[in-house]
């Protein structure tokens, strides 16, 4: 089934069984999720979105207000449409909205799992100077070749993700669609770096959480990931070996796996509202 929410929210879903929310990062849609899907084999209902400005999902956003909240809001509406408490997994930059919805506890979820988000916020807020600075240095090169006029500057967000040479790989309508929502992902990361995590607001988050990261990831974007799993308190983490930011499209099975095992595991729980009012 497919479906459009008020104020145009990506809304799709398929299959029965535990509600899972599966929230792509940049220049994706919720298309990126079939190959972890079709390992599941039907075992779970699927209700996949895309962040602002992708997909059909409209941006709201503007340079001057990039409030992740915006992002927070269009998931909670589509976790409210599928109805009940759902498991909620994000990659990448869905990764870390799927966490400000976790922080925010306003609607019913039964586990987490946040594969490689972009949390540069909790390397700064942990002294993390060197690795934090990797991510500034990226996303600023980044931006000065857009304003440069630089057509492919994305490429240089993608390879520092996947290593020298992701870009120039895929295939070329996949680069054609990073190329066209660039400026949307601009925005992303204007949202990322405003998105304050401490570890004391990482304490909040008391459901089941499992944190997934690549084996030959960046060495920043795998201290940001581990950061986020010492700080959550029912945090699990998963290392995929060979494997780098991109894997629910190269390591699909894996993932999958690590997924289903970790829903499995956090079923019979406590929703985080529950959590919350027993509080």
């Amino acid at each position: 089934m497919i479906y459009q929410t008020p104020g145009l929210i990506d809304y799709q879903e398929t299959g029965k069984g535990p509600t899972v929310v599966l929230v792509p990062g940049s220049c994706s849609t919720g298309a990126a999720w079939r190959p972890v899907m079709a390992h599941w084999q039907g075992q779970f209902r699927c209700v996949t979105t895309s962040l602002l400005g992708y997909g059909g999902t409209a941006e709201r956003r503007a340079a001057d207000d990039t409030d992740i909240a915006h992002e927070r809001e269009i998931l909670e509406s589509v976790i409210r449409r599928a109805g009940g408490p759902v498991h909620l997994v994000g990659h990448s930059f869905g990764g870390l909205t799927a966490l400000a919805v976790a922080l925010r506890g306003r609607v019913p979820l039964l586990s987490l799992t946040i594969a490689e988000a972009p949390a540069m916020e909790i390397l700064k807020e942990t002294g993390e100077q060197q690795h934090y600075g990797a991510f500034r240095n990226m996303s600023r090169a980044y931006s000065d070749a857009v304003m440069r006029g630089e057509a492919d500057a994305i490429a240089r967000m993608v390879d520092f993700y996947g290593g020298a040479g992701t870009f120039a790989a895929w295939p070329q309508r996949v680069r054609d669609y990073a190329i066209e929502t660039t400026s949307a992902n601009l925005l992303d990361w204007k949202s990322a770096y405003g998105f304050r995590l401490t570890p004391m607001s990482l304490a909040t988050v008391k459901i089941p959480t499992l944190v997934i990261w690549g084996e030959t990831s960046h060495p920043a974007v795998r201290q940001a990931n581990d950061c986020l799993s010492r700080y959550i308190p029912r945090a699990d983490r998963a290392t995929i070996a060979g494997a780098a930011h991109f894997m629910i499209a190269t390591h699909p099975k894996q993932f999958a796996d690590l997924v289903a095992r970790h829903v499995g595991q956090s079923g019979l729980g406590q929703s985080s509202l529950e959590l919350a009012a027993a509080r």
